[in-house]
């Protein structure tokens, strides 16, 4: 709930990041529509998105972490986690400066709350991002940070923190406002700065957070902005006109400080829009470049770069790539087993790692490395089904034609996979993998961590649990005694294959015994096992 006091606490935390990433996920389109500095290349708004997503996941898990007991995470543990997850997770030039302000602010709030602190945190927010760019620019959303920051410090002596935030937000709408005039690329589009409106997005959803409202004044397009002159001097090649760097590389890096100040030196000669924010031993790096492999050897050099993402800009891909493959299908996959699987059958995965579930930001990265024209989607697990939805559409706006199959489970994606044919029209595929999913009843086995009411009873911490379809049904004792109880509740109802997929460390003489199981209780039932590697439950069974 919306935190109206003036101390706002890690519930206030909480709701800013989700009433941003609802705020973004309304407005990405637009803001990717008038994004023109440094490079047109429309994902401001998707990077911004990614952005505050991977904060938002980074203060969720600090608040599971407390869910088996009654207290929540205090706010410098909130604020700490959304700084930390907007570092790992910072997408582009945009992206990266957010990320240097949230962790600005963090390092003031963590230390205590209210309208002061505030004032304090947005200051050095500002005074962070500035610090991070190489060579500032001014029209863009360093200004308008550094308005809010001055609006904010302007409001009345004693200002709670919603009063603080309201001022904040309203500088920031009228820097931005006035950006067309500032920098010549936005006058010539007729835009406002597409990062600088993002933050204006964000401070919009901080107000709703600390007061329970909504601003007063939904910020609004102001009418084209008109230049007076705009001579050639006032083009350069970097702004979008093609004559810039060719690639975009991002990457985490740990480094010490002394080795970062020597990489922003290295990078800085190589290209431009270089931003390196974080500390504390943690970087994320980004800059333009038409040399990649020498903006990853510096990092290389400073210390130990990691989550590479290398980008070739527009203006250039339909020299640098072959020519689009028809159709293809990306699916999410909870094992190394199953992904090597899904990949022999011409599949591009995306590995869910147990406690560690995929960003809709990786499964854009998945359906672009598919490369091509046509995507079907498979997230495989029903908690993913905003996050495909987000990735499907922001993949569309970069015009793939992507259909979301709403499978809840790898079993599904299987069954999907196995009837998928590339030689049919796309919708006949769709409908026909999703027939198949839909046909296929799945089930899976946990081990329980702790004491704990189910729909099957009270179960202890070590019982074996049979999920069907995503409810407890079973409790047992040991794995295979459980596995055979699932399978009797799922064929009673008919059903013509088996599947399953053992985890690694699930014995091998399991699948033998459940195969004789089905063998000598359901005539006609054939069975089919998987080796899932290294994946979170000791067993999946799928029932067609």
């Amino acid at each position: 709930m919306p935190q109206t006091a003036d101390e706002p606490d890690a519930v206030a935390v909480r709701t800013w990041c989700s009433l941003a990433l609802e705020a973004l996920g309304r407005e990405r389109a637009a803001i990717d529509a008038i994004n023109v500095y440094p490079v047109a290349d429309g994902d401001t708004g998707t990077n911004l998105y990614l952005t505050v997503e991977s904060a938002a996941a980074a203060v969720e898990a600090v608040f599971a972490a407390h869910e088996t007991g009654t207290s929540v995470p205090s706010a410098a543990d909130a604020v700490r986690a959304m700084a930390h997850g907007a570092l790992i997770g910072a997408r582009g030039n945009s992206g990266t400066i957010l990320a240097q302000l949230l962790r600005g602010m963090a390092g003031v709030l963590a230390d205590g709350t209210g309208g002061d602190r505030l004032r304090l945190a947005l200051d050095r927010a500002a005074a962070s991002a500035r610090e991070a760019v190489a060579h500032p620019v001014e029209g863009t959303v360093l200004t308008v940070a550094d308005r809010a920051a001055a609006s904010a410090g302007c409001a009345p002596p004693g200002a709670n923190t919603a009063e603080v935030a309201r001022a904040a937000y309203e500088g920031a709408r009228t820097a931005l406002d006035a950006t067309p005039g500032q920098l010549p690329a936005l006058a010539r589009a007729g835009v406002v700065d597409a990062g600088g409106r993002g933050l204006v997005t964000l401070l919009g959803a901080l107000v709703e957070a600390v007061s329970g409202r909504a601003p007063e004044r939904p910020y609004e397009n102001p009418a084209p902005f008109v230049p007076t002159h705009a001579g050639p001097e006032e083009c350069p090649a970097a702004e979008g006109t093609g004559g810039g760097p060719a690639f975009e590389v991002i990457y985490l890096l740990e480094a010490g400080d002394e080795a970062v100040e020597r990489l922003r030196a290295r990078l800085d000669g190589l290209g431009d829009s270089l931003v390196v924010v974080g500390g504390d031993g943690l970087w994320n790096v980004h800059v333009h470049v038409d040399d990649a492999g020498a903006a990853v050897e510096a990092g290389v050099e400073a210390g130990r770069p990691y989550r590479i993402r290398i980008t070739h800009f527009a203006a250039d891909r339909a020299h640098a790539r072959p020519e689009p493959a028809r159709r293809a299908v990306v699916a999410v996959v909870p094992g190394d087993g199953l992904a090597a699987l899904c990949e022999q059958a011409g599949a591009t995965t995306v590995l869910a790692r147990p406690g560690e579930p995929p960003a809709s930001g990786e499964l854009v990265d998945a359906i672009r490395r598919a490369h091509a024209r046509e995507v079907v989607l498979l997230p495989n697990d029903g908690d993913l089904r905003h996050t495909a939805a987000a990735a499907a559409e922001q993949a569309r706006a970069q015009g793939v034609r992507v259909a979301l199959v709403p499978t809840r489970a790898a079993v599904q994606g299987i069954a999907a996979l196995a009837v998928h044919e590339p030689d049919r029209s796309f919708d006949e595929d769709v409908v026909a993998m999703t027939s198949a999913a839909g046909a296929t009843r799945y089930a899976e086995l946990a081990v329980a961590e702790r004491q704990s009411w189910t729909m099957a009873g009270i179960c202890q911490a070590g019982d074996i649990l049979g999920l069907i379809d995503g409810d407890v049904a079973v409790i047992g004792q040991d794995v295979p005694g459980t596995a055979r109880e699932v399978l009797d509740r799922m064929l009673a109802a008919g059903g013509e294959l088996v599947t399953l997929v053992l985890g690694e460390d699930t014995p091998a003489t399991l699948a033998g015994t459940l195969e004789e199981h089905v063998r000598e209780g359901y005539l006609a039932v054939d069975t089919t096992v998987y080796d899932g590697g290294h994946q979170r439950a000791p067993l999946l069974i799928g029932v067609e």
